[in-house]
């Protein structure tokens, strides 16, 4: 008996609530036990001495080992659980888990191209033919503005001004805005309008800017295949796919010393939180800036 944990009559109390009271299955209940043996095994405490540290400790502690959130989220679950039950019972009159935020998985960064592979990508169609110069005309256009792929096949003639050098953007729950071209997307514009252009729609009628051999607007399947296989034609092995070049567009204007304002409203995320994804471009640009201007860097 002296060896018995000093958790152990409080987590079979638990346990033995979580059949009789709840009716959990065994594999729940197995789950519970575990979690919770899992951190009574670490904090070496029995369930009344424990304190929020020690429950914030355990947390950290997961996560220096590369546990999942979802997992640490699940653990902080159980344990909570566990001190209500307690409470309850009065088995204790402390909850060591109040006030503690579950674990928020980390966002994983998008996959980016740098400059020389977004220029091999670019220069991948064949700009002879007249889908290849509309393809290129697609991804100069994808790259200077970050606009979705759903934007990008919805644009029309009328929402272009090459002379301004604008397009505008009909974006997620119909939300417009005005997105800035670059003068060499234009460039492309310009070709692609005035030689494959007419050349695809045979004297067809269409609004779209974008058209197939067939004078239709391209599909997002359609254009999410063509990227695909230029970046393979273009030798490049990261995973890739349209929202690659947007992801691009945000990352190389921030390093390039852009605000994370200007971005996310070229973006169009109506939240700012939706943008910080890219926050690590900005903290290495800062980086860079300070080791080159501060004087005790």
């Amino acid at each position: 008996m002296g060896d018995e944990p000093r958790h152990s009559r409080e987590v079979a109390a638990f346990l033995d609530h979580l059949v009789v009271e709840r009716g959990l299955s065994p594999n729940s209940v197995a789950a519970y036990k575990g979690d919770l043996e899992r951190f009574f095994a670490l904090t070496q405490k029995s369930p009344a001495d424990v304190r929020r540290e020690d429950v914030r400790d355990f947390l950290a502690s997961e996560r220096k080992e590369g546990l999942a959130a979802a997992t640490s989220s699940r653990r902080l679950a159980a344990l909570r659980t566990f001190y209500r039950f307690l409470l309850l019972e009065k088995l204790c009159d402390n909850d060591p888990t109040e006030n503690i935020d579950p674990p928020h998985a980390l966002k994983r960064l998008p996959s980016c191209l740098n400059e020389e592979e977004v220029e091999r990508f670019l220069a991948a169609p064949d700009i002879s033919t007249n889908l290849g110069l509309r393809d290129r005309a697609i991804f100069e256009v994808l790259y200077a503005t970050g606009i979705r792929v759903s934007e990008l096949v919805s644009l029309t003639m009328e929402r272009l001004n090459l002379q301004a050098g604008f397009v505008l953007v009909m974006g997620k729950g119909s939300k417009e805005r005005i997105v800035p071209l670059g003068e060499v997307a234009q460039d492309w514009i310009e070709k692609y309008s005035a030689k494959a252009r007419p050349a695809l729609l045979r004297e067809r009628e269409s609004k779209a800017l974008f058209v197939t051999g067939r004078g239709q607007a391209l599909s997002r399947k359609t254009v999410w295949l063509m990227v695909v296989r230029y970046a393979r034609a273009a030798g490049i092995s990261k995973h890739f796919s349209p929202h690659t070049l947007r992801h691009s567009f945000a990352t190389h204007l921030l390093e390039h010393g852009a605000d994370l304002r200007s971005v996310q409203i070229m973006l169009g995320h109506s939240d700012i939180s939706t943008t910080q994804i890219y926050t690590h471009v900005e903290q290495e640009r800062l980086k860079r800036i300070y080791r080159q201007f501060h004087p005790r860097a």
